[in-house]
């Protein structure tokens, strides 16, 4: 099976395979969205059906939330965790000081709030995510679906100021009808190409009225898991300053990689 995988989807099932050996057992863990963050769902799903792991997942979409279950994770909701032990997510992009922009998928508000409840916060993505300088990717934006277009206006006024190469905010699309959250709110996509400040960037869009919260996660992220297409996986610590380097094999499974919906 493990064959037919493209060396994307290699890289990132390595990378989630390292990092859930950091979950230990009893521990509350905040499960992430995303195509990545789905093979680490699937891994730990694998370990508590073959190994007993006794865990409790706080999932950060319905989707997660969903897929969680069908691994036979026992979900919880945040409120009921209080704060976790460890929260495991992908990224879109990620810089050397292990910054992040997060949202391609669409749940950047309940990410960014679950893994601030965090002890530890674990990224885990193909290498193709690492960047220089944040914003090649389209940092994504949620606004209240009220005057959206008024708060579009005010996020596209105040970029004037920012050190950013691009201007250009579009409402991110569902078919004819734009995206909805599972808050119920919508995604403004800010194409930026550079970000010559995120920290700033990220405190005054937040300022913005109907702005609720923003894809920049800046000082949040502990450890990134960087996978190879070869298997090789590298372990960054910012925290420590250490980078591991190892190999993982590819490990015949069916139940794991049967399905996966990207």
């Amino acid at each position: 099976m493990t064959g037919e995988l493209s060396p994307i989807d290699k890289a990132k099932f390595v990378a989630a395979k390292r990092a859930v050996d950091f979950v230990e057992d009893g521990m509350r863990v905040g499960l992430g969205t995303g195509s990545t963050a789905a093979w680490m769902v699937r891994c730990l799903g694998e370990m508590v059906r073959e190994d007993g792991l006794k865990i409790r997942g706080v999932p950060t979409s319905t989707r997660t939330a969903a897929l969680a279950r069908e691994m036979g994770i026992e979900v919880i909701s945040l409120d009921e965790a209080r704060w976790l032990d460890l929260t495991i997510d992908g990224a879109d992009e990620f810089d050397g000081e292990l910054n992040l922009i997060k949202g391609g998928g669409g749940a950047l508000l309940q990410e960014k709030i679950v893994a601030t409840a965090s002890d530890q916060m674990i990224v885990i993505a193909d290498i193709g995510k690492e960047v220089e300088t944040l914003g090649a990717f389209p940092l994504p934006v949620e606004v209240i679906p009220f005057g959206w277009q008024t708060t579009r206006a005010l996020v596209e006024e105040m970029l004037i100021s920012m050190d950013v190469l691009g201007r250009n905010v579009t409402l991110r699309m569902n078919g004819d009808a734009p995206f909805v959250t599972d808050e119920g709110n919508h995604i403004l996509d800010l194409h930026l190409n550079r970000i010559g400040n995120a920290r700033q960037l990220s405190m005054v869009l937040n300022q913005v009225p109907g702005v609720v919260e923003n894809g920049l996660f800046i000082d949040i992220c502990d450890v990134v898991i960087v996978g190879y297409g070869d298997g090789r996986v590298e372990t960054r610590d910012i925290n420590e300053g250490t980078v591991q380097t190892d190999r993982l094999d590819f490990v015949e499974s069916e139940n794991l990689f049967a399905d996966l919906d990207d």
